[in-house]
């Protein structure tokens, strides 16, 4: 098919007047309903869908090097290591600083829940564009009905006001179905897949702060019954 017969095809389903409408009004109805930080992660966030899923296959090895690092040369030998990855950079910064394996775990738990509630941010500013996208085709095709009726006395104006009240609805559902809502869908499973990987660096890293806590303890308490008794110490 030449590109002169599929002009000619698409021609009449094309519209300016029924896309301003849409479009317009439904990144208009996102704006107004989204805060402005999410509306960037959510822009952002259509960087992620061409990269394979996340896999946590690679981090969990690091920490495995790092342990071994750690048994070698002490924990304190991890504070030159170079961590791309925030979470696990952070873990391993509190492991040397002196934190305990729970406050570790407590803290990725933190940092986890924090990246799910940023993605989640990112999914509802395309679920909602899904969900307004008909609306404003709605809008639109009553905007064409109105110049239709209003135009009743001219037979030349009636067609382009029916093809912006036609053509609204299909722009509406076209931009919700097949756009907006499988962006959204996309988004939360890679969300949902990230998160259960996330769930696997939980122990290798409570196994890592581990390893420090022999160092960290205090004095170890004598038994009383290996201590002399005041008498006999008297007695010397």
């Amino acid at each position: 098919m030449t590109v002169t017969a599929f002009s000619a095809l698409l021609g009449p389903y094309l519209d300016p007047a029924a896309m301003a409408i849409v479009a317009a009004g439904t990144v208009g109805a996102v704006i107004l309903r989204t805060p402005a930080r999410d509306l960037a992660r959510g822009v952002a966030a259509l960087g992620v869908l061409p990269r394979r899923r996340f896999r946590a296959d690679a981090l969990v090895e690091q920490i495995a090097a790092l342990g071994r690092i750690a048994k070698r040369h002490g924990v304190l030998a991890l504070d030159r290591s170079v961590i791309a990855d925030p979470d696990v950079a952070a873990a391993v910064a509190a492991i040397v600083d002196g934190a305990d394996a729970d406050t570790v775990v407590e803290q990725l738990k933190s940092r986890h829940l924090a990246r799910t509630e940023r993605h989640l941010a990112a999914v509802d500013v395309w679920a909602s564009a899904a969900e307004l996208a008909p609306a404003m085709g709605m809008i639109g095709t009553l905007i064409g009905l109105v110049r239709m009726f209003l135009a009743m006395g001219d037979p030349a104006a009636i067609g382009g006001a029916m093809a912006v009240a036609l053509l609204s609805t299909l722009y509406g559902a076209a931009i919700g179905n097949l756009i907006a809502m499988p962006v959204a869908a996309r988004l939360r499973r890679a969300a949902r897949d990230e998160a259960f990987e996330r769930l696997r660096l939980e122990a290798p890293l409570r196994a890592l702060a581990r390893q420090e806590a022999p160092r960290k303890r205090g004095p170890v308490a004598v038994p009383t019954a290996a201590l002399p008794l005041r008498d006999e110490v008297e007695s010397l």
